[in-house]
């Protein structure tokens, strides 16, 4: 019989390689840009075309390579990082374990031109699919310089699941600002498409966040520095007032590399507990200093997930110290009571006793006389029920509070118990069926006369033929808004308010990019915006009925709810900006409703596609059985 295990060729292994370390564009510029600085650079520009897709271009000013190690630079597991095993343990360099140069060559077209700045003439090596087209000296500045085109072109299968151009420029900016935070001694600059996206010259670490994020978030920042024997930790954490649902800049680096890390993330919102609202988020950039033998950096082809021998105590650290900045820096009133003489505070003059308010009860008030129902709307369900026994009643006032029971049980949430209700009290099930048989609610349409009222400005209630209907205000107007915005943004119809005194709104580089694809779907909404260059915004006009909402970080949550998505489906990004303007624009709890505001509003909710959740899945109203009545009875 016939062996059946043999080896693969190199071309084939590099390419499975590939899938590991290539993932997308964004990988390659990791990988390069990284190598660049293990070679000393301190200029690096980074050129994209199309995403990365057609072509990715790092050009730096380091120390080169000769005519040998530019050709071995493409073997695979050819490296100048570590000489045997040991040497894993105990990595100060990014790149280590000579994939990278080896898996791009293998699925792409790479032409590389290095010079060591003390040889008169360099090399230019030309590469495609593993297979060397072209070798020969060159003259080129010193450094290296490589181009990196059509990426996947023998993969067609890898090539067809890149998304679009807009969503790997993101990836590629998302990359290369992890680098950039961390090396600030480095100047970086970035282009799209020859447009220059990010000059990021030489700084400290916390201009270089400020040139990457904008202006802003220099008012924001609070330093962070603490040293122990297991870890030496230094950096910045937000304001607590600056958190946000989405958009939150949150970067861990450890030895001069970004890693991810939930643990310690947990660390650090547990040092903002109680401080900032349920489900929202701080931006923070902390840099970690270890002994490298104490970490792994080898457990993911990425190098993004780390290993850390110490990690319990090293938690325990990080939150202690983000809530000694917290507590230090942030400007909390306090009062000091370490002070000679008395403090400055009103006291209550000397009296014995506070003289008790007695309540006084009206024997003769009845609450369901004429005077009382001006809540309640002419001709409702309600009035009819309370005049049916109003006059039984009128002649028995020692029975009037457990009426009045009765009816906090109806409006109070279904919270109180009701005890001993009188026997002539009782409901007949036969009227209330006759009057709301049909839910009071047709397929489709909604029936005005159907009495309802507002609880406690969240929810809306209202008979059903199963019995009480509560409604959630704000998701149901977030619903009715939602597909009031899809379809504008289908017939680009929506009515814009012109400012009078228009504003100016920076975004990010990374915004910007997103911005621009999306600029026509914005302004179907009823925005009008005018690119004024340098990542500035004129909003010239706004939807005309979000009066009172920031529109400032209304864009800006529009923007973070469409690259949350990381998708490069048109539908779902209209989505996204649809959804996230109907939440802003929605009423909010605690809003009073008239009793026309609420036809309206129950009106337009039965008439959307799916009333009973809101976009995101959330429920809308509920329905308390009549069963559940009556367990009180």
């Amino acid at each position: 019989m016939d062996d059946i295990i043999h080896l693969l060729p190199d071309s084939v292994a590099n390419q499975i390689a590939a899938g590991e370390v290539v993932q997308r564009p964004s990988s390659i510029i990791k990988e390069m840009v990284e190598n660049s600085i293990d070679a000393g650079a301190k200029n690096i520009q980074v050129l994209v075309a199309d995403g990365g897709k057609s072509c990715v271009q790092v050009i730096d000013d380091g120390k080169g390579m000769s005519e040998t190690d530019a050709r071995l630079a493409f073997e695979r597991h050819a490296t100048s990082k570590i000489r045997q095993a040991s040497d894993l343990f105990n990595l100060t360099t990014m790149g280590f374990r000579g994939e990278a140069l080896a898996s791009i060559a293998a699925v792409a077209q790479v032409e590389l031109k290095t010079r060591r700045p003390d040889d008169e003439l360099g090399t230019m090596i030309q590469i495609a699919g593993s297979k060397i087209e072209k070798q020969e000296p060159v003259a080129c500045p010193a450094g290296s310089n490589f181009s990196v085109n059509n990426l996947f072109f023998n993969v067609p299968a890898r090539r067809k699941f890149l998304k679009s151009n807009q969503t790997e420029l993101t990836n590629v900016v998302a990359d290369f600002q992890r680098i950039v935070l961390v090396h600030p001694d480095v100047s970086f600059t970035l282009y799209n498409n020859g447009a220059e996206m990010f000059r990021l010259p030489q700084a400290t670490v916390r201009q270089r966040i400020i040139d990457v994020f904008g202006k802003k978030m220099n008012a924001d920042l609070l330093p962070v520095e603490v040293e122990t024997s297991l870890v030496r930790l230094s950096g910045y954490v937000a304001k607590p007032e600056s958190s946000k649902k989405k958009g939150a800049h949150q970067y861990f680096f450890v030895n001069g590399r970004y890693m991810r890390h939930p643990y310690f993330h947990s660390a650090v919102m547990k040092a903002y507990e109680n401080m900032i609202p349920a489900g929202e988020h701080v931006s923070y950039f902390l840099y970690f200093s270890v002994d490298a033998s104490s970490i792994d950096v080898n457990v993911h082809p990425t190098k993004t997930e780390i290993k850390f021998d110490n990690e319990q105590p090293i938690w325990q650290v990080l939150s202690a110290a983000v809530k000694e900045t917290i507590g230090q820096f942030c400007n909390v009133p306090l009062i000091d009571f370490d002070i000679e003489g008395k403090p400055d505070i009103p006291v209550m003059g000397a009296v014995n006793s506070i003289p008790r308010q007695p309540k006084l009860g009206a024997p003769t008030y009845n609450p369901f006389e004429s005077t009382s129902r001006t809540r309640y709307t002419p001709s409702s369900g309600w009035e009819k029920l309370y005049d049916k026994y109003t006059a039984s009643m009128s002649d028995k006032p020692e029975k009037s509070s457990a009426f009045q029971g009765l009816a906090d049980v109806v409006s109070g949430g279904l919270e109180l118990q009701v005890k001993d209700v009188p026997e002539e009290l009782n409901l007949q099930q036969s009227i209330w069926n006759e009057r709301f048989a049909d839910g009071g609610m047709p397929s489709g349409s909604f029936d005005a006369t159907v009495p309802k009222f507002q609880y406690k400005g969240k929810y809306i209630v209202l008979p059903n033929g199963a019995g009480i209907m509560l409604v959630n205000q704000h998701r149901a107007h977030v619903r009715v808004l939602f597909e009031q915005n899809m379809r504008c943004l289908k017939s680009h119809d929506r009515p814009s308010q012109k400012e009078l005194f228009p504003s100016v709104v920076q975004f990010e580089p990374s915004e910007c990019v997103m911005l621009e694809s999306l600029l026509d779907d914005i302004c179907g909404l009823g925005f009008d915006l005018s690119n004024l260059g340098g990542g500035s915004y004129s909003v010239n006009g706004i939807p005309s009925d979000i009066e009172g909402v920031d529109v400032e970080k209304l864009l800006h949550d529009m923007l973070s709810s469409v690259q949350s998505e990381m998708s490069d489906v048109r539908k779902d990004a209209q989505e996204a900006l649809a959804l996230t303007l109907a939440e802003k624009s929605a009423i909010v709890y605690g809003q009073v409703l008239t009793t026309i505001e609420m036809e309206h509003l129950l009106r337009d909710l039965f008439a959307t596609k799916m009333p009973a959740r809101t976009p995101d899945g959330k429920l809308i109203y509920t329905i308390v059985e009549d069963s559940y009545f009556e367990n009180f009875f």
